[in-house]
């Protein structure tokens, strides 16, 4: 049996490659790009079993490389991404992979005679941003993306092509934050770690797990009928109660392997405030109930990473003054980054804090800087951080029905009313494709169960790359529930790419 492999050389993909190639009887075959240079470890690594991979080298834009990859296979894991920080550096990258080729497999697949099965990973990004309020989601949350976030935009139309497709067998899983071997080289190389706010809600799982996810689903679905219990659906790849953390946290777990500590290298003023996206699972041990991949916790992943990077242990003698100037505070002059944007781009400093006032009024000391895991609200209080973190007793948004109870057209017309619109269709059903009306008064056509896992139509899905939720919330019940939870409602702004992303989406830098 053959499984086709998109984004193989990648952080995630190389682990699913390592579990996969541990099944019986498995061949697999990798769409790799023509310049990808991480396609000789591959080769080293499975030397003694190239007989059972096939490397096809194109672009997954391109349906011809598509259809030479899928021709044959069983499954398709379509893994392939143009991620942070790469996808602000590169956004018409980021739009040809996430986007336009998802498209481009989809149609391939669709229009196969035998198809095979497509897991696709879609990302945590589209729950956008979260704190105190609301730290847990569930599948069938508003997708509210966050502002300038090119990464969720484009993953949120790549998704929802999956999801509206004609693939018989498909499945989307929402990837949350990963932890890998390239933590540090990845997110040290702009200002993209200034993103991460301190009080943000961050579940992890690691790459090794998420590998043996995606082995056992497939091992799984060869011996037993999965389709009342899995295709067709949306899962969140969490990685469980253990790995819920903050922002604060997991920097704090990175630094301590050089003897310090968030407040040693950073001041509070340097991370963002909101416009994150990071999110705890209320709903990730599904996944782990059906497929028992859950192994390692975030201490796990920080004790393997000392060993394998002893040499980090040196910055313990290099003195903290001089590792914040150089490693830290030389970002500030990248245009990822906060401290850039107070002198160059007030518009991300609105997206990102609110604007300028809210800016300056964080507080410059941290003793005065309320953290959750120091149980200080982030606006202001005494707040049981443990207790916050207790899954039974999380404050989950209305999503305009009951989870728990059947679906029919009565109650996907309640979830259309909950976001100011309505459901125009009279007749069908959960899978059908059914008309809807925004609350614009835009008609739009989606299945009942893509608008059941979060899904509804607003400028995001289509045309320029925009987002016009503090608009929008104003009339729709299900967003304003969360979007409020981190705007004012006297804010009014209309957030979009100017020319600068227009001449780099054409690819004129």
């Amino acid at each position: 049996m053959k499984i086709a492999l998109l984004g193989a050389t990648g952080n995630m993909g190389k682990q699913v490659l390592k579990e996969v190639m541990k099944l019986e009887n498995i061949e697999c075959k990798l769409l790799v790009l023509p310049n990808d240079k991480r396609v000789k470890e591959i080769k080293k690594t499975y030397k003694s079993q190239m007989n059972r991979i096939e490397i096809i080298y194109g672009n997954i834009a391109d349906k011809s490389a598509c259809d030479k990859v899928v021709d044959g296979t069983s499954y398709v894991v379509n893994m392939a991404a143009v991620i942070p920080p790469h996808s602000d550096q590169y956004p018409q990258k980021a739009i040809e992979c996430n986007e336009v080729g998802v498209n481009s497999l989809v149609s391939v697949i669709e229009g196969m005679k035998h198809q095979p099965k497509l897991i696709h990973i879609s990302t945590i990004a589209l729950y956008g941003n979260r704190n105190e309020r609301h730290p847990w989601a569930r599948v069938g949350d508003p997708l509210l993306i966050s502002p300038f976030d090119i990464y969720s935009i484009t993953k949120l139309r790549g998704e929802f092509r999956v999801l509206e497709s004609n693939i018989i067998n498909r499945v989307v899983l929402r990837q949350t934050a990963m932890l890998h071997e390239n933590m540090l080289k990845d997110n040290m190389s702009d200002g993209l770690m200034f993103h991460t706010c301190f009080n943000a809600p961050l579940e992890w799982v690691t790459a090794e797990d998420s590998g043996l996810l995606i082995a056992n689903i497939i091992k799984r679905d060869m011996q037993e009928d999965l389709s009342k219990v899995f295709w067709g659906k949306v899962f969140n790849i969490g990685g469980g109660i253990k790995n819920c953390v903050t922002g604060y946290d997991v920097l704090n777990d990175g630094f301590a392997i050089i003897g310090g500590s968030v407040k040693d290298f950073f001041e509070p003023n340097y991370n963002a405030t909101r416009n994150f996206h990071g999110v705890w699972f209320y709903d990730s041990h599904v996944l782990d109930d059906m497929f028992n991949y859950q192994r390692q916790t975030t201490d796990d992943f920080w004790t393997k990473f000392k060993d394998t990077h002893k040499i980090l242990k040196l910055g313990k003698i290099v003195p903290k003054k001089l590792i914040k100037s150089f490693a830290i505070k030389r970002l500030f002059k990248n245009y990822n980054s906060p401290a850039y944007w107070i002198k160059h781009d007030h518009t991300k400093v609105y997206a990102y804090f609110g604007g300028t006032n809210k800016y300056n009024a964080i507080a410059k000391d941290w003793k005065d800087f309320n953290l959750l895991n120091e149980n200080r609200g982030m606006y202001g209080g005494f707040l049981d951080y443990k207790k916050l973190k207790i899954r039974q007793s999380a404050r989950l948004i209305d999503l305009g029905f009951n989870p728990s109870e059947p679906v029919d057209l009565k109650v996907l017309d309640n979830i259309a009313k909950a976001h100011g619109g309505k459901l125009i269709s009279k007749r069908g059903d959960v899978e059908d494709k059914l008309e809807w009306e925004n609350s614009d008064g835009e008609r739009f056509t989606a299945r009942g169960s893509s608008v059941l896992a979060g899904h509804w139509m607003n400028p995001c899905y289509k045309g320029d790359y925009c987002w016009d939720f503090d608009r929008l919330a104003k009339k729709d019940k299900v967003y304003a529930a969360l979007w409020y939870d981190s705007h004012d409602t006297s804010e009014n702004r209309y957030y979009y790419y100017d020319n600068e992303f227009v001449a780099r989406q054409k690819g004129i830098q």
